[in-house]
């Protein structure tokens, strides 16, 4: 066992001794939480019961979870690599008390388990305390204080102000004051010379936080006042990786044995040495780090069901990944795919506390190394435009607009253009390019602004239930609404004290419905999951509060829904049973329209696989096999049934399992089914593609939807066989039409080439010397961009020092091509990309090029004349 997981099974030991219930990590990937993106600190999987919400088993909780620090106000991406220090993914040991213990146990165990256990000199630790804030009228802590005298002498003991030394989940709810813990690891020479008192909260890189007791006490309210909790609880989080490293007396979280072995695959690649290069100052150490970090965020969130993409949470993860790769290439001279190599170290190092990276660790491998393929396509690609933009640049400055649409368009990154244009003699914009990319935030923030009020209680001593398994109507009272507003509308979210209606969750859609009072008919439009509260969405409240209503969800749309989620469990299974049992979810849309399957295949489904598939998932639709639920059993009997849990979902102790027929499937869901499977009716896949690397999407429609789908695909089918009037043989009809169409297309293709090899030789002869300089601009008719460009070249072939200028009709819509001998651009310092773009306003359109050809589209033909009289001023 390496030392770091010594320190890990020593705190869960310590705290489990303490009678704390050892719970394992929450998912990275957060699926209820409008708030956040990612799992961020260790009590985001326990913010149902701060909130009170939920009620946990146990009122004492410790763990080591999973945390992914790289949006909003904690976001340590940039830093990561450059110090020793941040991290995008850490681990986060805690322990936690709801409405138990408080300050004193918190304390006396943090300093028990530090200087008893662990051994840390206890003249090297700090702590602080909060010091007040006269906004919030809250005085000092002197509470902490005083419990903190009896472990350090006071000189020890520091006051913090509001933003190190009081936490708060977010703009409203659950806050409290913080005590931090501060260990010095500097040598003994500076400690001699700076107390480390004075560097406590200095950003100095050896005098670092370990360890953050927070005593959430308060509520923050929608107006910004403060309100006491009923119940007072206890919040601390301790980075795993800072106390290895305090407890080993390294220098850095990258000197321990957490990150070590990934320094030294890197080495070995890369042929470069770590150590010498930190001491010389050099950029490959921070590209080692910056890699050894990245991994594990990438590799973990794609395990736990976030694939790379190019939005929300699967954006950030392609940043991530996508600047590893290029530090590594940059830096470490890796031309062709290494990040995915890295997995099977992490996959080894973590089995024992995170086994769900082992568990996939080729599926996760495969994802990340064609992401980096791609990404490493995209940096030549990028390499190529740079050697365009630098071709038509005027003066030494690459405008920041031009750097943002190679960042945000091209995805390549503006440090990497920066250092190319260097390269080159030049520079780039970057204060132009941070503008552009303020501009995109704060687009990016009004988009998703919304403005949440406090709850309003209507009934406060219940709690809401839901009855939506068992029935579809049934009479509720409101407990509490809230008004929600953003840029364009307003609505209300609504809870209830018993609802039928199904929050939108694994995959499923929420239900909509009424809410049916004794005046009042509220239209309820959606139903949300909040963490696990199950919130209704209105767009207006009713006149009286307080009556009772009938809760009414729509019977017919959750009848369809049904009947997608309960197929979706049946392709599953079929898919597994015809594909092999590698074959795991990854994603899921169930609606009343349709279904939607991700997994994971690394090949494109056959035509004989997909026939399969739909034939045992009807099979199983005919045998009208009844639905069995077992709405709570312990998750280790469920897993002894065959049931399978999905990787990146949280589960409890006690799960709901649903059955169709033991011996084919047996699944954990929350979702609502079927009674029988023969209410399916029908299943059809209408179709199979690629998501991502290894990931294949079916999308399918059962009953109606699925009749509909296959009637109008017998339609046009019947409408094909009448346009080619009934042959015996249809598909050999088709053939031999498409085999028609391609022997004309060339026909038509080399008919058009010797029309363009006639024009090319009149053309000749329109020559009209300006000089040196052989000018040719005419108005000419083209069937294609392609054709065009060809002309252009084949002149340039046949004419010395040559200024082509062409104004082409293709079919309708106008074209310039602009044409220069390399001799040409260089003695006369011509631009072709600079005269196209002049020109193509008089098309009212744009294009560019290269400095000795360039072309533009637009959308006025009747400019083209004024191109011409144009390009003969811009020779003369």
């Amino acid at each position: 066992m390496t030392t770091s997981q010594a320190i890990r099974d020593k705190f869960l030991a310590f705290f489990r001794e303490k009678q704390h219930q050892i719970v394992p990590s929450a998912p990275l990937i957060l699926k209820n939480d409008p708030t956040l993106m990612f799992t961020n600190s260790g009590m985001v999987q326990f913010k149902d019961y701060f909130l009170g919400n939920a009620t946990p088993e146990n009122p004492r909780i410790a763990d080591s979870q999973k945390c992914l620090r790289v949006t909003g106000k904690h976001n340590d991406l940039e830093d990561v690599g450059h110090d020793t220090y941040h991290h995008t993914m850490f681990e986060m040991l805690g322990n936690w008390s709801f409405g138990d213990y408080f300050k004193q146990e918190a304390i006396d165990w943090a300093w028990e388990l530090l200087t008893e256990v662990y051994q840390l000199p206890k003249d090297r630790l700090y702590v602080t305390v909060f010091g007040g804030d006269e906004k919030d009228k809250l005085a000092p802590d002197e509470d902490a204080k005083n419990l903190w005298k009896k472990h350090v002498s006071e000189d020890r003991i520091l006051y913090g102000d509001k933003k190190d030394n009081f936490w708060e989940m977010g703009e409203q709810g659950p806050c409290g004051p913080c005590s931090e813990i501060h260990i010095d690891l500097r040598d003994d020479q500076l400690r001699s010379q700076i107390p480390g008192r004075d560097r406590v909260n200095q950003d100095d890189p050896q005098v670092i936080e370990i360890w953050n007791l927070v005593f959430m006490q308060f509520n923050r309210k929608a107006d910004g006042s403060l309100e006491p909790l009923p119940n007072k609880h206890v919040d601390t989080g301790m980075g795993f990786e800072r106390l290895v490293r305090a407890i080993e007396m390294k220098s850095s979280n990258y000197d321990t044995d957490v990150f070590r072995p990934l320094i030294q695959f890197l080495e070995k690649e890369s042929g470069k040495d770590y150590y010498q290069d930190e001491a010389q100052g050099g950029k490959a150490c921070i590209a080692m780090r910056v890699i050894a970090d990245h991994i594990r965020a990438v590799a973990f969130a794609i395990a736990d069901g976030q694939l790379p993409s190019n939005n929300k949470a699967g954006y950030v993860i392609r940043r991530i990944l996508r600047r590893a790769v290029r530090y590594g290439y940059s830096f470490l001279g890796f031309q062709a795919p290494f990040f995915y190599k890295l997995v099977a170290i992490i996959a080894e190092q973590f089995q024992h506390i995170f086994p769900e990276l082992k568990a996939q660790q080729a599926f996760v491998e495969n994802v990340i190394r064609e992401e980096e393929t791609s990404f490493l396509r995209t940096l030549d690609n990028g390499l190529r435009m740079f050697e365009e933009i630098k071709a038509n640049l005027t003066g030494n400055i690459i405008p920041g607009k031009t750097v943002f649409e190679l960042y945000d368009t091209f995805g390549f990154p503006v440090d990497l253009t920066a250092l190319i244009a260097r390269e080159s003699g030049l520079s780039i914009d970057m204060e132009a390019f941070e503008a552009e990319m303020q501009k995109q935030k704060e687009r990016s923030r009004a988009a998703a602004e919304s403005e949440k009020s406090d709850w309003v209680w209507v009934n406060e001593e219940e709690e809401s239930r839901f009855v939506g398994y068992d029935v579809m109507e049934c009479e509720a009272k409101i407990l509490r609404y809230r008004k929600v507003a953003d840029k364009k509308n307003t609505f209300y979210q609504i809870v209830i004290d018993q609802t039928p209606f199904f929050a939108e969750s694994g995959g499923q859609i929420g239900d909509t419905g009424l809410l049916l009072g004794e005046t009042d008919k509220i239209q309820i439009v959606d139903t949300k999951k909040e963490n696990d509260l199950s919130i209704l969405v209105a767009v207006q409240l009713p006149q009286d509060l307080h009556q009772v209503f009938k809760a009414s969800v729509d019977k017919e749309k959750r009848g369809f829904t049904e009947n997608n989620h309960s197929a979706t469990h049946l392709l599953h299974a079929a898919l597994r049973k015809v594909l092999g049992t590698h074959v795991q979810q990854k994603g899921s849309l169930v609606n009343d329209q349709l279904l939607r399957f991700d997994f994971s295949h690394f090949a494109k489904m056959t035509d004989e696989e997909i026939e399969q598939v739909e034939s045992l998932v009807n099979e199983k639709i005919r045998a009208n096999i009844a639905l069995e639920e077992l709405r709570s059993i312990p998750i280790e009997e469920a897993k002894a049934m065959g049931a399978m849990a999905l990787f990146g979902e949280k589960y409890g102790n006690y799960v709901r399992t649903i059955i169709f027929d033991k011996q084919y499937s047996v699944e954990l869901c929350g979702g609502t089914h079927v009674k029988q499977t023969g209410k399916i009716g029908f299943f059809k896949i209408v179709a199979e593609s690629s998501i991502a690397a290894g990931v294949r999407r079916i999308e399918a429609v059962t009953a109606l939807e699925a009749e509909t789908y296959s009637r109008t695909q017998t339609t046009e089918l019947q409408q094909i066989k009448e346009l080619l009037k009934n042959p015996k043989e249809l598909s050999k009809a088709v053939e031999q039409l498409l085999k028609e169409k391609t022997d004309l297309t060339k026909k038509i293709e080399l008919l058009e080439k010797q029309q363009m090899q006639v024009l090319k030789e009149e053309l000749i002869h329109k020559l009209e010397p300006k000089g040196k300089v052989n000018l040719l601009a005419q108005k000419i008719t083209a069937p294609s961009a392609d054709a065009l460009k060809q002309l252009a070249f084949d002149l340039k072939n046949k004419v010395d020092n040559l200024v082509a200028i062409l104004a082409a009709d293709i079919n309708g819509s106008p074209q310039i091509a602009v044409m220069i001998s390399d001799n040409i651009v260089a003695e006369r310092n011509l631009n072709a990309g600079s005269i196209v773009k002049e020109l193509a306003k008089d098309i009212q359109g744009g294009g560019g090029g290269q400095a000795f050809f360039a072309t533009a589209g637009g959308k006025n033909l009747a400019g083209l004349d004024n191109v011409i009289n144009k390009a003969r001023q811009l020779m003369d």
